[in-house]
């Protein structure tokens, strides 16, 4: 199919970030003293294009896939716990399912290609409440293994852009927090972390559902292999295709139609970040619309932020994915726009101001 993803503008304005950074200066605290808070209010506030921002109807969108990979024993955790997590996100029990429902917001569960039907036993196109199902013709099971073959074809990879970029047009609200779920998907971050800034395999690849040392090894070994089988790919949808994963696909064009949109893209731990990592190598402007919730105690994640250049807001340990980092983080994003929103300015407050104040924040 002929899937194109839309073109991502500049949206930096100097006019508004120095209107922005004036308002945050002139509230009632010493300069800078609100520290990352002050810079996340910015970011909201230039995504959004406005001085006072409001977070409207954020949708958690956990992306699910099966990945072929797995029969090379990659994980520690067998296929099938891919899709009973989906039936546990759905039945409201999962650690995304309990912060989403905590913070207010809308949890939706995408079949993109996990190996069970989810609509067995159901009427003819009937639908199950916060499920979208959203397979990929010839890949409904999940992808193929990769070191025998691509994982997608180069149409399969196109048809989950397009389903990513169909969801988020169907979805209410001004933010998106990115979830996954997969058994198999650390490798094929892993992976993509490899290829797209060229760091060894070995660096790359982590402990994901708990292996112990020599089992990391032998998946460092397995995804070396895929490398290697597939080195002559380096455009970035192409390795996408070859090495990636269909809920990691859906996700790309997912993240390239909210940044289209300008919603803030609110993006999780390791398998997040590799979408954010493929998005950004074929337009790097979508890190003007996206903001991190955290750094994964996944060992690559922090291979990944760096490469990208941007900061965390959270630094917990966490490495449970689903989502579950970018819905503990939003409250902060709604303070930073109440900040911006409601907190006194020195002059309305009737409050002096610091004496020989500095131009910059200190």
């Amino acid at each position: 199919m002929n899937t194109t993803l839309p073109v991502l503008t500049d949206i930096s304005s100097p006019a508004l970030t120095t209107t922005l950074q004036a308002k945050i200066n002139n509230k009632t605290k010493p300069l800078g003293s609100l520290g990352r808070i002050e810079d996340l209010a910015l970011k909201i506030g230039q995504i959004l294009d406005t001085t006072d921002p409001v977070l409207t109807e954020p949708q958690m969108v956990v992306f699910a896939a099966d990945h072929g990979l797995v029969a090379r024993g990659v994980s520690a955790f067998p296929k099938e716990v891919s899709w009973q997590m989906v039936e546990n996100f759905l039945a409201g029990g999962a650690a995304v399912s309990v912060f989403s429902k905590q913070n207010g917001i809308a949890l939706n569960v995408v079949d993109c290609g996990v190996d069970h039907d989810f609509l067995a036993g159901l009427p003819s196109g009937a639908q199950r409440p916060g499920l979208m199902v959203r397979k990929v013709a010839g890949a409904e099971g999940g992808t193929a293994d990769a070191s025998v073959q691509p994982a997608m074809t180069i149409a399969q990879c196109k048809q989950a852009l397009q389903n990513g970029m169909d969801i988020v047009k169907s979805l209410p609200g001004n933010a998106v927090l990115l979830g996954e779920m997969g058994i198999g998907n650390t490798s094929a971050a892993s992976l993509l972390l490899a290829r797209l800034t060229g760091l060894d395999i070995d660096v790359c690849t982590g402990a994901g559902t708990g292996l112990d040392a020599p089992a990391v090894q032998r998946k460092a070994a397995v995804l070396r292999e895929v490398l290697t089988r597939h080195a002559g790919v380096t455009e970035p949808l192409e390795v996408l295709a070859a090495i990636g994963g269909l809920e990691i696909a859906t996700m790309v064009g997912a993240v390239m139609q909210a940044a289209h949109e300008r919603r803030v893209v609110v993006v999780d731990g390791f398998i997040a970040t590799s979408s954010i990592l493929v998005a950004h190598a074929l337009q790097p402007l979508v890190l003007q619309r996206c903001v991190f919730a955290h750094r994964s105690g996944e060992r690559g994640h922090e291979f990944m932020l760096q490469h990208l250049g941007v900061q965390a807001l959270l630094n917990l340990g966490l490495r449970l994915g689903e989502g579950s980092g970018g819905a503990l983080a939003w409250p902060l994003l709604q303070s930073a726009c109440t900040m911006l929103r409601e907190m006194a300015s020195f002059a309305s407050a009737g409050v002096a101001e610091q004496e020989n104040k500095p131009t910059a924040n200190v």
